[in-house]
């Protein structure tokens, strides 16, 4: 069983999800810690906190973490984090050092894609993309049925494609970047300025806040789109169609057969993606004359990260092992019938 289990992080902007993962990508038991923003620090020592709960009460064989931020090469620091407080941390050593087991850190992005292309959505498929719709943008590639990471490790930043030239500022220091247009920040920021506003709609958002503007966000609006109310439905159209226009973009570079729809704005389904692929039709180039990419639903949810990383670090501790000539002695052993011993030669 021991075999099996790994511990899977993902680190998102507010919060941590860790959990404990088996080989086909159960959860099978789970914990969660707010993320502090602002401490490289504090950010191990809730990973290390959360291992400890769990190894009180399963045997772990690695770790893997889901960073939202720029991932090297080697999956072992994170080079930066629009949104939390990493430049350049040695993250896979500091948590190696706390915990004493291997640790493996890649794009909380990538470890999601990973999942669905290893258990959900994309199975079977040789080429997709997956985009996560959160606080921002984040993205994965599977080519071949193999991560895609680029030269340095930070492939699948396609948040931070610009799409709006002299647009919104970024958090990365650009302006005009996709996040602004087509992430849950922009159903925040709409929410937020309808309730300064005073519009009706803002004044109900902000009353269900108890009055606390800084409690608005993106999932207040989808809970009323998905009931049926039109502003909050338009807004998600919107995120949709700036969602599609982007894809394009992406298409035109990648060419997969399947795109993947991840993150928290993703829970709005079809009201999200039915613009999205409309979006996407009237944009793509070439269109009418080639072959479009599926647009589809996550089908792991907000699980997706932490299943991709614990499955990461399972498997590539397991190779690690099987790098030991000796271990890889045992294991060509086990995998082949024993020889009949030689007879002896005849005087």
């Amino acid at each position: 069983m021991a075999e099996r289990l790994a511990v899977g992080i993902d680190i998102g902007g507010t919060k941590i999800a860790a959990g404990v993962v088996d080989e086909d990508g159960r959860v099978i038991a789970r914990a969660r810690r707010e993320t502090p923003t602002t401490d490289p620090v504090a950010i191990v020592d809730a990973i290390a906190d959360v291992t400890t709960q769990f190894r009180a009460e399963y045997t772990v064989r690695a770790i893997g973490i889901g960073a939202a931020g720029y991932v090297d090469v080697s999956q072992s620091t994170v080079l930066f984090s629009p949104h939390l407080a990493w430049r350049h941390e040695p993250l896979r050593d500091a948590v190696a050092r706390r915990t004493r087991l291997p640790v493996l850190v890649d794009n909380d992005a990538n470890a999601g894609g990973w999942a669905e292309w290893r258990f959900g959505a994309a199975q079977n498929e040789p080429d997709l993309v997956m985009v996560t719709l959160g606080t921002g943008i984040g993205g994965a590639i599977v080519i071949d049925g193999q991560p895609y990471r680029g030269h340095f490790g930070i492939a699948g930043e396609f948040g931070h494609m610009r799409v709006v030239p002299d647009g919104l500022p970024c958090e990365c220091g650009n302006v005009g970047c996709w996040e602004q247009y087509a992430s849950g920040r922009v159903l925040q920021r709409r929410a937020r300025a309808a309730a300064l506003e005073g519009s009706e709609f803002g004044r109900k958002l902000l009353a269900e806040a108890g009055g606390d503007m800084e409690r608005i966000d993106g999932s207040s609006v989808g809970r009323h789109a998905l009931a049926g109310h039109d502003v909050a439905r338009g807004w998600v159209s919107d995120v949709g169609d700036w969602l599609g226009v982007g894809l394009a973009n992406v298409a035109a570079a990648v060419d997969p057969g399947l795109f993947v729809i991840g993150g928290g704005v993703s829970e709005n389904g079809e009201l999200l993606l039915s613009p999205a692929r409309a979006a996407f039709a009237r944009t793509l180039t070439g269109r009418g004359y080639r072959a479009e990419a599926r647009i589809v639903g996550a089908h792991l949810g907000p699980d997706a990260g932490l299943i991709g990383a614990a499955d990461m670090a399972r498997l590539t501790a397991r190779r690690r092992r099987l790098a030991n000539p000796g271990a890889r002695a045992r294991a060509r052993a086990g995998a082949r019938p024993a020889r009949p011993p030689r007879r002896p030669r005849r005087a």
